[in-house]
């Protein structure tokens, strides 16, 4: 299948009440069809992996041409310039959520980027971060504790940022860093509360919404 196969199979399935409703998310979709991502999915099974579709898609700049693009691309064949390209592309929080969840934390570069991106002063770039941190987390199941620990040293660090799509993804990965085992649950309260003692809103929002499920987590396990 080509690009312009795939385009015109999105275009098939644009929607324009789902288009409109994107903007109610803080979805930028000036560049989008407006197609939910389970059809995606959908697709994405029939087209299965195929890197150099994967990097076509990209380029047309559509919005959920890029989101499959995430699904469809093949994780061993990312490259470091592809990585950077990609997220210095990211314009809304789904894409950058999309990408960093279903391709890049599975990619060799994954922790050095989140690492990285965790200081950039685009509030995507610096969300990215701390989504490879979240999506690490959850996905990459061999993985020694000390790989989180170091990120729970940069989640307390960046906690002032206030900006909405940094802070949520700050929290974001805090809590997903803390349901890993009780060894890291137990790090990421005690991060939590120092991170609640420092004298920025977003600092005492991050912890706070974290405690709340990371304590709820620890009495369901000791029950």
């Amino acid at each position: 299948m080509t690009a312009d196969e795939v385009i015109a199979i999105l275009k098939e399935k644009s929607n324009p009440a789902y288009l409109a409703g994107m903007k109610r998310f803080g979805i930028e979709n000036t560049s989008a069809l407006g197609i939910p991502i389970p059809e995606l999915r959908k697709l994405a099974k029939v087209i299965k992996r195929d890197h150099e579709l994967a990097l076509a898609l990209w380029k047309t700049g559509l919005h959920e041409a890029r989101i499959l693009a995430s699904i469809i691309d093949d994780p061993a064949k990312v490259t470091e310039k592809q990585f950077d390209g990609w997220v210095n592309d990211f314009n809304s929080w789904d894409i950058c959520d999309q990408v960093c969840g279903n391709l890049f934390d599975r990619t060799p570069f994954a922790v050095e980027k989140a690492l990285a991106y965790s200081e950039s002063a685009g509030e995507f770039t610096k969300r990215a971060g701390f989504v490879l941190m979240a999506e690490y987390a959850v996905h990459i199941k061999q993985t020694d504790d000390l790989v989180f620990m170091n990120f729970l040293q940069i989640i307390e660090r960046e906690a002032c940022d206030g900006r909405n799509f940094v802070k949520k993804a700050v929290n974001w990965a805090l809590r997903q860093i803390g349901k890993r085992n009780d060894n890291l649950r137990e790090r990421a309260i005690e991060t939590a509360e120092r991170i609640l003692l420092q004298p920025c809103k977003p600092a005492r929002w991050i912890a706070s919404n974290a405690l709340i499920e990371l304590k709820r987590n620890a009495r369901l396990t000791n029950n």
